[in-house]
């Protein structure tokens, strides 16, 4: 069994999960609210983010997180490798 199959997000409107304009206020903002919602209740919410992490930039609502917070998920695991490379590299 694939961790999708056990989604809840599959019982949902897939166009939730996926919203179109500002993310910061107004409709889109609601729905982004709502999707969340229905992530913090997944029982696969961690597989479906580690997925979207390692996938890289894809759209809509994934685990719980935007693509901008994924970006910044990504950002964060790569800074202490890079400079750990540097220090590495300066001794």
């Amino acid at each position: 069994m694939d961790w999708r199959d056990g989604s809840l997000c599959l019982r949902e409107d897939a166009d939730l999960f996926f919203p179109v304009g500002d993310i910061r206020s107004g409709p889109t903002a609601l729905q982004i609210d709502e999707a969340k919602a229905v992530c913090r209740r997944c029982p696969v919410a961690q597989q479906c983010l580690s997925w979207a992490v390692e996938t890289g930039p894809v759209e809509g609502i994934w685990g719980g997180t935007t693509e901008g917070e994924r970006r910044a998920l990504r950002l964060r695991a790569v800074r202490p490798a890079a400079t750990a490379a540097v220090t590495e590299a300066a001794a």
